[in-house]
């Protein structure tokens, strides 16, 4: 009888603190927070680079005969450039993904025209704005030409997801009591405009910078009506990114009289250029090509296992693309070569591209059999042989074995990389394990990652 009185007392006991618990939880939930991602301006630093989000558009970032362009892409370099940081750039169309990444921590600031709102201060900080934008609707010619907010009553305006458009328009649906129906999507401004082009949709709204930039090569498009007269807009960082926030502005305010209006000139007020830029089939905004040597190019990259992206941006970064560029050493055509390399692997007319590409190739092939077997991993590899082709693999193997020596790992390049550098340091350059003496390894270090970030724009912007 006693067992069983302690035993009845014992799941009373267990079902009402169990209870409990569960109530509790219920209540209040879960107390444990996720970790708030910090990193100021000294945390990027160390890091070595700055990730922005920004947009692959006419106005944002994208790939013209194998060079990256856009107007948000050429002010974020001169702000790395600032910082003194490498520039990553993360493509991203969807604006409410966009400050989702910055809180995680996946990007550092969005290189974006955005107005600020009480629900996005509440999330990020923005900057001094880059300048004004006033957004306008935007349908075809031959439609009825817009001359009050009456005339669309009924029609029904497709706009981007994440944007402010939808609020204006509902603020003018609010104040004029006028009926039409607005659309969000997740296409792109520039993808709504192409559709109200082909008739598959009447209206968007876009800012007026992109709407001219598109008005320039489709001459059927009515950008005259303004939704919202001009609005301050500026790019923005966490919340807990005052030093960077800081910085920023002060590279803004000092950008702001001559290097941000000529850029914006460039972009928007030149039709003529931006017609270009957007229709050329060595654009990534119309086409799928980098360069008119993509077919030879991608022969060579299969030779050496290679993505083509990759050996192109290599081309890219000897040459761009010139068949007759000779550098101030000697070297000449697409790979620039020098006369002896020319020699040794059969070159006779180094500015016919398919001799030059062949060439260089199987200059290629020789530095990847030469680093096979010390750096087995193919990625890891690839460096080596990028600072090889740079600065001569004689330079690279000194680095190797003062790696070596200093008990560091020879199969990274990152370890690697760093000896490279210290070959303009007599302690280094005159070890006795170093063969090939002082070389401005620094030099060839910033290639590959020249090449390796060309390469990265490549592959996000061009299909494989």
């Amino acid at each position: 009888m006693k067992k069983a009185v302690v035993l009845l007392f014992s799941v009373i006991i267990l079902l009402v603190f169990g209870v409990q618990c569960t109530f509790f939880e219920r209540k209040f939930g879960n107390t444990e927070k996720e970790d708030v991602y910090i990193l100021d301006l000294s945390g990027i630093e160390t890091r070595g680079f700055i990730r922005a989000a920004v947009d692959n558009s006419s106005t944002g970032y994208y790939i013209y005969r194998g060079r990256r362009m856009g107007y948000e892409y050429e002010l974020l370099r001169d702000l790395a450039k600032r910082l003194d940081v490498q520039l990553r750039l993360v493509l991203i169309s969807d604006i409410d993904k966009a400050f989702d990444y910055l809180e995680k921590g996946k990007v550092d600031l969005i290189a974006m025209n955005l107005e600020e709102t009480i629900e996005r201060s509440e999330r990020a900080n923005f900057s001094i704005p880059l300048g004004k934008m006033s957004s306008v609707l935007i349908g075809r010619k031959t439609s009825e030409k817009v001359n009050s907010w009456e005339d669309i009553s009924g029609d029904t305006i497709v706009v981007r997801q994440g944007s402010i458009y939808k609020s204006q328009l509902c603020a003018v649906k609010d104040s004029l009591q006028v009926q039409f129906t607005v659309i969000e999507t997740p296409d792109h401004e520039e993808s709504l405009i192409d559709q109200v082009v082909k008739n598959e949709i009447k209206w968007t709204v876009a800012d007026q910078n992109i709407a001219q930039a598109n008005a320039t090569y489709y001459d059927g498009l009515d950008i005259s009506w303004e939704v919202q007269k001009e609005g301050e807009v500026s790019w923005v960082v966490r919340k807990n990114s005052p030093k960077l926030l800081s910085s920023l502005n002060n590279w803004l305010e000092d950008k702001q009289e001559r290097f941000i209006p000529d850029l914006y000139a460039r972009y928007f007020l030149n039709s003529k250029n931006s017609y270009f830029r957007s229709n050329s089939p060595f654009s990534s905004l119309a086409g799928n090509r980098i360069s008119q040597f993509d077919e030879i190019i991608k022969t060579g990259a299969e030779q050496l296992g290679w993505d083509w992206r990759l050996l192109a941006s290599l081309v890219y970064k000897e040459s761009r693309f010139d068949t007759t560029a000779i550098s101030y050493a000697g070297a000449t055509g697409l790979l620039q070569l020098m006369p002896v390399t020319l020699e040794r692997f059969g070159v006779e007319n180094p500015h016919d591209p398919i001799e030059s590409l062949t060439g260089g190739v199987r200059y290629l092939r020789y530095l990847d059999k030469f680093w096979l077997e010390r750096v087995p991993e193919t990625n890891e590899r690839i460096k080596y042989i990028l600072a090889s082709y740079n600065i001569g693999h004689g330079h690279v193997e000194d680095a190797w074995r003062l790696a070596m020596k200093y008990g560091r790992n020879t199969q990274s390049w990152t370890d690697v990389s760093e000896f490279l550098e210290l070959k303009t340091d007599p302690k280094y350059y005159n070890d006795p394990v170093v063969k090939s003496g002082f070389a401005k390894g620094h030099l060839a270090v910033n290639y590959v990652k020249d090449i390796m970030s060309i390469f990265d724009s490549y592959k996000a912007l061009v299909e494989p």
